[in-house]
C-alpha cells in the first residue's frame, strides 16, 4: 500500500446515500483502506446488511438510519459519530435523487424531492458536520454534483440540473470559506451503475434514461475510486473537483 493510500487507514468517513450504488460502493472501498465508517442511509436494513458484510472483512463500522430531508436527521448522524469516534474526518454527501420529466408535465412534487434531497440535503450535511471540523483545524467534504451540473440535461432534466449546479455553487463557495484545514471537493460523474436511473415516474422519460445508462454506464467503483484519491492527499493538497465520465459518452 501507498503512503497516500495508508493516509486513509482511521480516517472517520460518514458515507449518506450508503445503502446503495455510489455510496456503497465507497464504503466498501474506504473499507480495505483502514477507513473507520458511519453508513447513513433511510434503508436502515440495507445498511446493516452491508455493515455486517464489511465488519466480516475486519473493517470498523457503524450505521445510522437517516433522512437527509430532515435537519435533525443529520444532527444526530455527527452526534451518533462523534460519540462513536470522536471526531469527523470526512463527509461524503452522496444521497441524492434523479427524477426526469419535460418541465411541461409539471411533476411539481418530484421538484420538490429533488429541490429537499439534492440541495437541501446536502446543506444540512455540511451544517451538522462543519463546526466539528471547524474545531478539529481539518476535515473533508466531498459532494456529488453531476455532469448535468455542468451542462443542463434538457429536454428531460432541467430541475435536476438545477440541483446539480447549486451543489457545485455551494461546494465552490464552502471551499472559498471553508475554516482553516477544512477541504472541499465536487464529483461530478456521468452515467455511472446505480439506482439513481430508477426513479423516474414518467415512463418516457424513464424508458429513455435507462436505454442512455445501458449503453454508456461504468461501475460504482470507478466513482469510489476518485473519491478515495481526493481523500488521500496530504492535509496540504485540496482537490477541488473530479469530473469523470465513461468514455463512450458525449453528454
Amino acid at each position: 500500500m501507498s503512503q497516500s493510500q495508508d493516509s486513509i487507514r482511521g480516517q472517520v468517513v460518514v458515507i449518506t446515500g450508503a445503502s446503495s450504488g455510489l455510496g456503497e460502493a465507497t464504503a466498501r472501498l474506504l473499507a480495505t483502506r483502514g477507513a473507520r465508517l458511519v453508513l447513513a442511509a433511510r434503508r436502515a436494513d440495507r445498511l446493516q446488511s452491508l455493515a455486517a458484510e464489511l465488519r466480516d472483512g475486519g473493517a470498523e463500522v457503524m450505521v445510522q438510519a437517516t433522512d437527509v430531508t430532515r435537519r435533525a436527521d443529520l444532527d444526530a448522524l455527527a452526534a451518533a459519530t462523534l460519540k462513536a469516534f470522536g471526531r469527523i474526518d470526512v463527509l461524503v454527501n452522496n444521497a441524492g435523487v434523479m427524477l426526469l420529466a419535460g418541465l411541461d408535465k409539471l411533476k411539481v412534487d418530484e421538484w420538490d424531492r429533488m429541490i429537499d434531497v439534492n440541495i437541501k440535503g446536502l446543506l444540512y450535511g455540511v451544517a451538522a458536520v462543519l463546526p466539528t471540523m471547524k474545531a478539529q483545524g481539518s476535515g473533508h467534504i466531498v459532494n456529488i454534483a453531476s455532469v448535468a451540473g455542468l451542462k443542463v440535461f434538457s429536454p428531460i432534466g432541467a430541475v435536476y440540473s438545477a440541483t446539480k449546479f447549486a451543489v457545485r455553487a455551494i461546494s465552490e463557495g464552502l471551499r472559498a470559506e471553508a475554516p482553516a484545514g477544512v477541504r472541499t471537493t465536487i464529483v461530478s460523474p456521468g452515467a455511472v451503475a446505480s439506482e439513481l436511473k430508477l426513479g423516474t415516474s414518467d415512463a418516457e422519460a424513464s424508458a429513455g434514461v435507462n436505454a442512455f445508462y445501458e449503453a454508456n454506464q461504468i461501475p460504482a467503483n470507478s466513482v469510489a475510486r476518485a473519491i478515495a484519491y481526493a481523500i488521500e492527499q496530504p492535509a496540504d493538497v485540496d482537490i477541488n473537483e473530479i469530473v469523470l465520465r465513461p468514455t463512450v459518452q458525449d453528454f
